[in-house]
């Protein structure tokens, strides 16, 4: 008897449990998987447990049988978009949900176009909690409406538990955010833009621009009178970096007038890229022509003619070409008291250097271009190799100037010359190459506007705005050919200058320390130093050389370090970048950081810059720094955010592209006044700065 009151107390207690706790979800990631053959369904959890969040990411993830789809918010022609019940209890510690559609397919069944999912699908789902940090117990009946050869509605009720602890991914994370990832972001994160769009009372034609190559371009068009639109008609430009969407209307107007100035939801598309848009139709009907006008085009090619061509000028002024200044003073002292047609033929030979590297560099601008690549002025110097080459090249030239070995400046290829100092014309070439290498990191005023219609043009703009920008910048030495007698009245060369070539030897030096200081955050900062020390000893080698000491074994030696410089640079670009550390004072850039500033109603300044951009160093030195514009900076009102160059960046690449940029220095205030944000000047001044903060937070109109 005491056994069997044992067995029924037992019994008892067991079925009390279970009678208390079955209905509810148990603990876990996902719930459990409802429905039939034909379509299941769960809620999957981004982490393990609620963690001390507000909010926590679940999705709801829809498996679906084979030949079945279900649909998007704006389902096409027939259909309803599926939609979740919540028991909003206050036991279940749910206070509100956000239900997240990821970007649609396209395809036709029976003759009517559907818009939606096929096999599997997860909606992402942001559930507010109404006790931050404590279990979740989620609730929820979903109703959707399958189609295949028969169009079937569903309702299931899925539920899951996530209990209070530290958060930690999940499983399910991963096939989480592959789905989060294909919500609809705003255009600066996507890439696609919207340039125009224009009507003719029954279809709409969009302009659409993107900063990747556009495979399969498609949009998705919302109105709140429920005018269904079809599939868009695409018209890819040749450059492959925009297109002409025309869509036209597949219902009957319910007024002649219905597109006119309507309120309009687009979505567009191309995988795995998608952007929403809201915006408003034109309020006349006027069909716009595929491209502009051929007088437009020509406006447009000729201002930017002219752009390049003062942004080219422009640029022999801006601090990254000073270190430049070393080539240029020595190759004018050199032509003093020569013939008038050496002098002439000579700065003929420079500014060819010039005009020849902008066409080098814009057939490398169409070459990647055509690949694919992300595209701008003076990326070259975010690459490794590419700074331990110019740093070898300054180390041959300072070493050239403080006379150790006698190969005229810059000249490798070029003859002994008698030991006068008189510049080759293989040299003053050379000397006008050099110095467009070392003028690319700068964006000048005016070359930003050249250069961004050029990399959004073909092939035959892209050569001509670059051809203007080597004629702009060799205008200098033009002028110098029409009035060669300002040279051949210096003074003739002499002992003086020896001294002077040995300091402008030393500007070169510099200039390569500046750069091994930015190619510590390219690699390593022990690797620097070890490319520092092999240019020392490269120095020394050439000494030793030009004494005559050693002659065989220092050639060999020479031979030897400057393998080693190349090997390691081919080791440094293959290292992880390592970056710089930013200011303290200054926030670093994230395009999620700045979205939640400004939609907070802050002021935010952004300040673009490089290791390698010596305006962007100007512009803080001069401006930035300077205790007026420094105090309005950190103050606290104002939200200084800067984003480093110095290395790759997509997010960088992305935001300058957005607005047409393709260069830096560049600086944008955002506020509640200019929440596109209002562009400054490549190069700045506290006034500018302090005008645009004051117009940006709505202090001044």
């Amino acid at each position: 008897m005491v056994l069997k009151g044992k067995e029924l107390f037992f019994r008892a207690v067991f079925g009390f449990l279970v009678c208390v706790f079955l209905p509810l979800p148990t603990w876990g990631m996902a719930g459990d998987w409802v429905g039939d053959e034909d379509l299941q369904a769960r809620l999957i959890s981004a982490h393990t447990a609620v963690g001390d969040a507000a909010r926590v990411s679940l999705g709801l993830e829809i498996k679906l049988g084979s030949g079945w789809h279900t649909y998007w918010r704006s389902s096409g022609q027939a259909g309803f978009a599926p939609t979740l019940e919540w028991d909003k209890a206050d036991a279940g510690n749910v206070r509100d949900v956000t239900f997240f559609y990821p970007a649609p397919s396209r395809y036709q069944a029976y003759g009517l176009e559907t818009v939606g999912y096929r096999n599997h699908v997860v909606f992402p789902l942001d559930v507010s909690l109404a006790h931050a940090g404590k279990a979740l117990r989620a609730q929820a009946t979903a109703d959707l409406l399958i189609c295949s050869t028969i169009c079937v509605p569903k309702r299931v009720e899925v539920a899951l538990a996530l209990p209070e602890g530290k958060a930690e991914p999940s499983p399910e994370a991963e096939i989480l955010k592959r789905f989060r990832d294909q919500i609809p972001s705003s255009p600066e994160e996507s890439g696609l833009l919207l340039r125009s769009m224009t009507t003719d009372g029954k279809s709409l034609t969009f302009a659409l621009t993107a900063r990747h190559p556009l495979k399969a371009p498609d949009v998705f068009v919302e109105t709140p009178l429920n005018i269904g639109f079809g599939a868009p008609v695409v018209a890819l430009d040749p450059d492959g970096f925009s297109a002409t969407l025309t869509v036209r209307a597949v219902d009957t107007m319910p007024r002649p007038d219905a597109l006119a100035s309507l309120p309009l939801t687009l979505t567009f598309t191309d995988p795995p890229f998608a952007t929403e848009i809201t915006t408003q139709t034109p309020a006349t009907f006027v069909r716009s022509p595929s491209s502009p006008s051929m007088s437009e085009q020509g406006l447009r090619l000729g201002l930017a003619l002219l752009f390049a061509l003062l942004g080219g000028l422009i640029l022999n002024l801006m601090p990254c070409v000073l270190p430049v200044l070393s080539l240029k003073v020595v190759s004018l002292i050199g032509h003093a008291g020569q013939d008038t047609a050496k002098v002439r033929l000579s700065f003929l030979m420079t500014a060819a250097g010039i005009v020849f590297s902008f066409l080098v560099l814009a057939a490398a601008t169409v070459l990647l271009k055509g690949l694919g690549m992300t595209l701008g002025w003076g990326i070259q110097f975010q690459q490794p190799m590419f700074l331990m080459f110019l740093v070898l090249l300054l180390t041959f030239f300072a070493a050239n100037l403080w006379g150790l070995f006698e190969i005229t400046l810059p000249r490798f290829l070029a003859d002994r010359m008698d030991g006068r100092f008189e510049p080759s014309l293989v040299g003053s070439f050379s000397a006008g190459a050099f110095a467009t290498l070392l003028a690319t990191p700068c964006s000048a005023p005016f070359l930003g506007t050249a250069v961004g219609f050029a990399l959004s043009g073909g092939v035959a703009e892209i050569f001509a705005v670059f051809l203007c920008l080597g004629l702009g910048m060799a205008g200098p030495y033009f002028l110098l050919l029409a009035f060669p007698g300002l040279v051949t009245l210096l003074p003739k060369p002499g002992a003086w200058m020896v001294g002077l070539k040995r300091a402008l030897g030393i500007v070169l030096a510099l200039t390569a320390l500046w750069l091994l200081w930015v190619l510590k955050a390219q690699i390593t900062a022990p690797m620097a130093l070890s490319f520092m020390q092999l240019m020392i000893a490269l120095g020394l080698l050439l000494a030793l050389r030009k004494r005559g000491t050693l002659r065989g074994l220092t050639t060999a030696g020479l031979v030897i370090v400057s393998l080693s410089a190349l090997t390691l640079g081919c080791v440094g670009a293959d290292r992880p970048r390592e970056g710089t550390q930013l200011d303290r004072r200054w926030m670093a850039y994230s395009p999620a950081t700045l979205r939640a500033d400004l939609a907070e109603g802050k002021t935010v300044f952004l300040n673009v810059t490089a290791d390698w951009c010596l305006t962007c160093k100007a512009n803080k030195r001069f401006v930035l720094k300077t205790e007026k514009v420094a105090r309005r900076l950190f103050r606290g009102d104002v939200v200084a955010m800067q984003a480093d160059w110095t290395i790759p960046d997509p997010s960088v690449d992305e935001l300058l592209h957005t607005y047409r940029r393709y260069g830096i220095p560049f600086n944008v205030v955002f506020g509640p006044a200019a929440p596109d944000g209002i562009v400054l000047p490549e190069l700045l001044t506290s006034a500018v700065v302090l005008d645009a903060l004051d117009r940006a937070s709505g202090a001044r109109p």
